[in-house]
């Protein structure tokens, strides 16, 4: 049985960042009629981004109201158990033959920084918004962010992966989707990671006989 526990930008970043590719805008050209002081400003830097969002309808197969876990079964048969969280209310108001509908929406983001330009640190948000009122089915939208930091340590030499030296002093090896996006990229230049996530749930009573 598969476990589902609603939302941890720390653990889901943890597994994110093989889906992610790094890329670099050219330094544009001073303009002229600018002061001195701005050309020196961190040149643009092209922001790589990817979405994907997943649809999941399941329906509830039980209802452990003292651990608070709903275990519910997908399409395809597999059980899954969620973890309802303390924001959640009405759960005694989720039967067995409910259905679930579950948004889940993710976006990585990264931006590469020429040495000594990236801003420094990381940060991270989690905000939930129950939707149900008191005595109906609960809904609501749980979302977390999370932005980190790294340093380019190596690039192989076909360009297929590069290792990350993160804030913390760890590595992480990514793998890169398209080569093309190393295009000006060099060791020492400084990444940054951010992470969105966004998880919709709803329960919608069973279809009476």
């Amino acid at each position: 049985m598969k476990n589902l526990t609603v939302i941890s930008a720390a653990t889901i970043l943890a597994v994110s960042f093989a889906a992610v590719s790094f890329a670099a805008d050219k330094k544009p050209a001073a303009d002229a009629k600018k002061p001195a002081v701005e050309a020196k400003q961190p040149a643009a830097i092209k922001n790589v981004k990817k979405e994907n969002t997943t649809y999941i309808t399941a329906t509830v197969e039980a209802v452990d109201l003292q651990s608070r876990i709903v275990t519910v079964k997908r399409p395809n048969g597999n059980l899954v158990d969620i973890k309802a969280g303390d924001q959640v209310r009405n759960l005694d108001q989720v039967k067995v033959g409910d259905s679930v509908n579950i948004t889940y929406y993710e976006s990585i983001a990264a931006k590469v920084y020429k040495p000594g330009e990236m801003p420094q640190g990381s940060t991270a948000t989690v905000s939930a918004e129950r939707l149900s009122k008191p005595g109906e089915k609960p809904a609501g939208i749980i979302g977390a962010q999370e932005t980190v930091t790294a340093t380019i340590e190596s690039i192989s030499p076909k360009k297929s992966t590069v290792t990350l030296k993160m804030a913390n002093g760890k590595y992480k090896v990514v793998k890169i989707e398209d080569k093309r996006n190393l295009e000006g990229v060099k060791v020492g230049d400084e990444v940054m990671i951010t992470v969105t996530e966004t998880l919709a749930i709803s329960v919608t009573p069973a279809a009476k006989k």
